[in-house]
């Protein structure tokens, strides 16, 4: 979370701040082929934050139990909550570049801060207007699909606060294609009980992590280089109905390719997928469909990152 001081990891914070915002600034984003996604009005702003604190000073309360340089927990929800009123941009990353700089500004003893939120997903739902369905700006929904998180490190320099280290995360994004998958060819030994497939619904657990080259483009959507979960979210719909991929490794390495390719912006992405793949009960056939269950576990699981450099060469 934070660089060791001195040799040593030393940190306090707080954690599950739970902060509602009404109608933070709305967000506009740059649209991709494989996205609908264009912004967001922002009518419900909310996260849930971690934010944590690291600082020579802090040492006396770990080795003397000396609080006198201590920051309550409590002071720091109560910090979140109110300066998150504050806010006039659009982002999350921008929002957690605020706190951070306003607590290093408001407490000089403080190094460093860490701090990391989780979007809090709520969808307008569809209203009677006019000759159809429109969004309401009133009522919205909580949404239990997959999310958006961010964090950032904000250390206190020569010439004020920087930020030293970001990233992005889509989180529990779970896809299940039904015909179009493959998993053939690998080492069979003594130990191999699993029979190769040439077709099987192939059904993944799935974060999709990113950085900017500038952190510039996630701290101010105005500069119209932010990129949406949403839009990573779709991205990672085409490539998995386009492909007929032989294995996840394969497929997690072109939602990456294409990612990059149509984001320019981005320094890196990365993956960490889980294979929950049905079992199949019944074979699917030309005239009927199959029947599967819940696979049992133990579960697979992958991690892989990609980066400009693997763009030589390839087309995504």
């Amino acid at each position: 979370m934070l660089e060791p001081i001195n040799g040593r990891t030393m940190f306090y914070g707080k954690s599950d701040v739970l902060t509602y915002r009404t109608y933070a600034k709305p967000l506009a984003v740059t649209p991709v082929p494989e996205s609908s996604f264009t912004g967001c009005d922002n009518i419900i702003f909310a996260h849930n934050i971690t934010f944590a604190v690291t600082g020579e000073a802090f040492l006396p309360s770990f080795s003397e139990g000396d609080n006198s340089m201590v920051v309550a927990t409590d002071s720091m929800k109560n910090f979140i909550l109110r300066n998150t009123a504050d806010y006039t941009g659009s982002t999350t990353e921008g929002l957690l570049q605020l706190l951070s700089s306003r607590f290093l500004d408001k407490y000089d003893h403080v190094t460093a801060v860490s701090v990391s939120a989780d979007r809090l997903p709520f969808e307008q739902v569809m209203v009677p207007g006019g000759e159809g369905l429109k969004q309401s700006h009133l009522v919205l929904r909580h949404s239990n699909n997959e999310s958006y998180s961010a964090s950032l490190t904000v250390k206190r320099g020569e010439d004020g606060t920087e930020v030293i280290a970001h990233e992005c995360r889509l989180k529990d994004l779970q896809l299940i294609k039904v015909s179009g998958s493959s998993f053939y060819g690998f080492v069979r030994d003594e130990y191999t009980t699993l029979p190769e497939s040439f077709d099987r619904p192939l059904y993944i657990f799935l974060n999709i992590n990113w950085t900017y080259s500038d952190v510039e483009h996630a701290l101010d959507g105005d500069l119209g280089q932010y990129v949406a979960a949403e839009q990573v979210r779709d991205i990672a719909h085409s490539a998995f109905h386009e492909l007929n991929s032989p294995s996840i490794q394969s497929l997690i390495y072109q939602i990456g390719l294409r990612l990059l390719s149509r984001f320019p912006q981005l320094a890196t992405v990365s993956f960490e997928s889980n294979n929950r793949t049905w079992e199949t009960i019944v074979e699917p056939e030309e005239t009927k469909g199959g029947v599967f269950t819940e696979p049992r576990p133990p579960y697979g699981f992958q991690g892989f990152s990609v980066s400009r450099a693997d763009l030589v060469g390839e087309t995504a």
